[in-house]
């Protein structure tokens, strides 16, 4: 098995035994669920009361620079745009080419449904243009974007990424599903 391969591979095995399966059935009260109040989140435009607002459609992200401390508990709403547009979709624009991604003009998911459809569609680019990369690519740095480490430090790490955020999504589904106290609820 080849380096490029390996790398896609220990994400998509994640992918599909994992986080894809747990995310099958998310319903739209389950992706705008706040489990706390002042909880960032997608919101319809006008109705954030976040600092700054990220997307020019109807649906916006909760945001803030700097960022405050301690950092808002986060939606999955926005726990997945944030996989979608800053772990992937700056990176699939940047290292692979097609449509660049922008936090501030990407048009934000209003359903899970939705937000589903974009998740599958970068996963996919991402997956597809990691299988691509040759030993020479994963050696060396990227020559677009910001980042100036070797291409294999940049995949590792956006599989940590939707490992980490992914699990957070995970454990959000399964608090939602618990938070009537009743027992063990089938996921």
């Amino acid at each position: 098995m080849t380096r490029n391969e390996q790398l896609a591979d220990q994400l998509d095995w994640y992918w599909r035994k994992n986080l894809r399966p747990r995310l099958d059935g998310l319903t739209d009260e389950e992706y705008f669920w706040e489990p706390v109040p002042g909880c960032w989140s997608i919101r319809p435009r006008g109705t954030a009361s976040a600092p700054t607002l990220e997307g020019p459609g109807e649906w916006t992200m909760d945001s803030a620079s700097p960022a405050p401390e301690p950092a808002p508990v986060t939606t999955i709403a926005w726990r997945l745009a944030h996989i979608i547009v800053s772990c992937l979709g700056y990176r699939v624009g940047w290292y692979f080419g097609g449509q660049d991604v922008d936090s501030r003009t990407f048009a934000y998911a209003g359903t899970a449904d939705e937000a589903l459809e974009q998740l599958d569609e970068m996963y996919g680019r991402w997956n597809a243009g990691v299988r691509e990369l040759s030993d020479a690519d994963l050696d060396n740095p990227p020559t677009v974007g910001p980042e100036r480490y070797p291409m294999e430090n940049r995949v590792l790490h956006v599989n940590r990424e939707l490992i980490h955020h992914g699990a957070e999504i995970s454990l959000l589904r399964d608090l939602y599903r618990r938070q009537d106290g009743a027992g063990p609820h089938r996921i």
